[in-house]
């Protein structure tokens, strides 16, 4: 049995097409892996805070330092990285906000990349400590960005990812979606066909 964690970030509940390929994912992932058990984080929904100095102070203070603002935000923090680490599967669904994620995602991320817990320094450069799992990413563009300059999403996750030691990477880009209704029906069906071969 393998764990699914599934992380949902755009702020369109309804009409959504990363979110339509979430539910895809899930439909197909079920099937095929009924065993498996499937946790979904929704950041939109249920935002986390950005990056402040209460977080930090959790990360950095001793326990008999820390101030309850600070123990709150470390608590919040272990809460997201323990589901990170319990994953066997990441799925992260990322719709295209100016050229990048979602600052839902962002913010996420940015309370899971810990050092010492999800990666480390070592004498020769950072070293992930999350080898061995898979991270699939789900993305939803208006244009069409994929290999262009203009897309700062795919090469900023990748790099994230295996800062921490995940490599093994697919993204399944639904692009035109804001070109008209031809474009849009073009590229979210090529994404659900790429998506029902990754399940």
């Amino acid at each position: 049995m393998s764990n699914v964690l599934i992380i949902e970030s755009s702020a369109r509940q309804q009409d959504s097409i990363s979110r339509q390929l979430t539910q895809q994912f899930i439909g197909q992932w079920q099937a095929a892996h009924p065993a498996d058990r499937i946790t979904l984080r929704d950041v939109a929904r249920n935002p986390v805070p950005h990056l402040d100095a209460n977080l930090l102070g959790g990360w950095m203070k001793p326990a008999e330092q820390r101030n309850d603002d600070e123990q709150v935000s470390l608590d919040r923090s272990n809460e997201l990285t323990d589901e990170l680490l319990a994953a066997d599967v990441l799925v992260m669904a990322a719709p295209m906000y100016n050229f990048s994620i979602p600052s839902t995602l962002k913010a996420w991320l940015d309370h899971v990349l810990r050092a010492g817990v999800t990666f480390k320094y070592t004498t020769t450069g950072p070293q992930g400590l999350l080898t061995g799992k898979r991270a699939i990413v789900l993305t939803a563009r208006g244009g069409i960005h994929a290999g262009a300059t203009s897309d700062h999403q795919e090469p900023y996750l990748r790099q994230v990812m295996a800062f921490i030691g995940i490599h093994d990477v697919t993204f399944i880009h639904a692009e035109g979606v804001n070109l008209g209704a031809g474009f849009q029906e073009k590229g979210v069906n090529q994404a659900k066909a790429l998506l029902a071969q990754v399940a």
